[in-house]
């Protein structure tokens, strides 16, 4: 799933636990580079202790160090780099200066932490507060910042609230998680001061609708956005939905009663599962033992679909309606309030969060002189992941597309420029 429910698709290859004390020893979590450019972020351990650490290269190959053939090992905090000619380097951690805080947001005290590439202040560098997608864990926005960090960024990440150590109750409401991330900019130049210019956001999935609003209520210079959406959670159902209905070739009758779905979910949504049962209940009727029925997804219409009416009565709010998420959030409203640059990254394939009607909002945004930077990667699903596709028609991811995380710490620094993978600067 997207935004607003899931993770990240490559949440799980970065999510951490502990190790026996008998594994072998670990490196420091942190990023190893050759002096060269290249560079890896080690993460902490694998879930399988002969799995070692996760890892991620620059150009967005992952895996486990424990893996049959991967590249990257390490001992005493020193990644052993096998290349494609058989040779073998020695890589060394990159220094970094760590500093945690906390931060009062709306009466909550959120935890966060600001690290920043050691050595010489600079008052130039850019500092960028990471805005969490859906995800509970601070396993992703760790790698991220790490990333950015060893690209010379300074990042401050923090836990969600309800999340890690921060305190306060886990929650969707873009409204409420964006005063917190304006919170954590404040305080992130707080620590920073004197040893950073530019300050900004960037925001992955569901940080697409969080970051750009908390940048209308801080004192923000720039947002990033990788793989988000400028539609309304109730849209981005609606959207899914009919991509799978179009990839599943389904006739006009069908593709009618998906919109007549959509609708129905949509009223029950929107009024909090007050009203729209019974629009949802003849839909139902007319789709009947329709084969389609049976797998359609969306973010939740297909599981309201396949529910019975009872059920939805007694448990529907509980299970869909949970989270405070602002069903019919307008974010082209909030990108319309924003006057600073703006990046945005598509991936092409995306099925979480399909893009087609985000493409053409940027295009309207740009074209009335908005500063926004879209790039599109080719072949690449929600959290800018290459895959390949199984013999049950299912993707699984292999990498993060090359190019994406250059092209992030580029723009952020000003210096995007040339080419970042096969991406495709859009114009239209």
């Amino acid at each position: 799933m997207a935004g607003w429910t899931g993770a990240w698709l490559w949440k799980a290859v970065l999510l951490s636990s502990a190790l026996p004390a008998a594994a072998a020893e670990l490196c420091t979590a942190s990023a190893y580079g050759d002096g060269q450019g290249n560079i890896v972020v080690l993460g902490t351990a694998a879930a399988a202790p002969a799995a070692g650490q996760r890892y991620l290269m620059l150009d967005g190959r992952r895996g486990a160090t424990g893996d049959a053939n991967a590249p990257v090992s390490c001992s005493g905090d020193v990644v052993s780099f096998r290349t494609p000619a058989g040779t073998t380097q020695h890589w060394q951690r990159l220094r970094t200066r760590d500093t945690d805080a906390t931060f009062i947001s709306a009466g909550t005290r959120l935890v966060g932490q600001l690290v920043e590439p050691a050595g010489a202040a600079d008052p130039k560098r850019p500092l960028v507060v990471l805005v969490h997608g859906s995800e509970r864990t601070m396993a992703v926005a760790a790698i991220y910042q790490r990333m950015l960090v060893a690209q010379g960024i300074s990042v401050f990440a923090y836990q969600k609230r309800g999340t890690g150590d921060s305190e306060g109750e886990y929650t969707q409401n873009f409204e409420l998680l964006a005063d917190d991330a304006a919170a954590a900019l404040a305080k992130a130049r707080e620590l920073a001061a004197g040893r950073f210019g530019r300050a900004g956001y960037f925001g992955g999935s569901q940080g697409g609708w969080i970051a750009p609003l908390a940048a209308t209520r801080s004192q923000a210079d720039f947002v990033a956005i990788g793989f988000g959406l400028v539609v309304s959670p109730i849209e981005e159902d609606r959207e899914q939905l009919f991509d799978e209905a179009h990839r599943l070739q389904l006739d006009a009758t069908a593709m009618q009663q998906v919109g007549q779905l959509s609708d129905a979910t949509a009223e029950l949504m929107r009024t909090h599962f007050r009203d729209g049962y019974a629009a949802l209940a003849n839909v139902r009727a007319q789709i009947g033992a329709a084969p389609w029925a049976q797998t359609i997804s969306g973010e939740y219409s297909g599981d309201m679909l396949r529910m019975s009416d009872a059920d939805l009565h007694r448990i529907g709010r509980a299970r869909f309606d949970n989270l405070e998420l602002i069903w019919d959030y307008d974010a082209e409203a909030a990108l319309r309030r924003l006057k600073v640059p703006l990046l945005w990254v598509l991936a092409e394939q995306d099925r979480a969060a399909p893009i087609a009607a985000t493409r053409t909002i940027l295009s309207r945004l740009r074209a009335s002189g908005q500063p926004i930077d879209t790039f599109l990667f080719p072949d690449t699903d929600h959290g800018m992941v290459e895959f390949r596709t199984d013999a049950d028609g299912n993707r699984v991811s292999t990498r993060i597309t090359e190019g994406y995380l250059r092209l992030l710490a580029d723009w952020i620094k000003q210096q995007a420029e040339g080419s970042y993978g096969r991406s495709r600067r859009l114009a239209d």
